[in-house]
């Protein structure tokens, strides 16, 4: 549950700072296509992109975890469940990773 605590907080921080970034234009300016771009070539805010998505990827997937754990109490559906949701949570966050590399324009295309 430490890691769940943690991974909130930290996605709490990270969201509100992504919120502030959000608020120096408005709106309908920040989703045109050149703005959207131009933020993928913002090295501290790739990095703030890549931590919500590490971060709450962790913090739904372990929260997924305790659910999944609470219907039944036995070690294989405990293995089973850990592992289906550590490779769940590591394919979103590599997809995601991904999207944010192919916008920065730096391959995979």
């Amino acid at each position: 549950m430490k890691i769940h605590y943690v991974t909130g907080l930290g996605a709490l921080f990270v969201v509100a700072v992504h919120i502030m970034m959000r608020l120096i234009m408005p709106y309908e300016l920040s989703l045109e296509y050149e703005n959207v771009i131009a933020n993928y070539h913002n090295i501290p805010y790739v990095i703030l992109l890549e931590s919500i998505l590490v971060l709450i990827a962790i913090h739904g997937f372990n929260g997924l975890r305790v659910i999944l754990l609470e219907l039944r109490q036995s070690k294989a559906w405990e293995d089973g469940v850990t592992i289906l949701t550590i490779a769940a949570m590591m394919g979103i966050v590599a997809y995601g990773t991904r999207t944010i590399i192919i916008a920065n324009g730096l391959g995979f295309e």
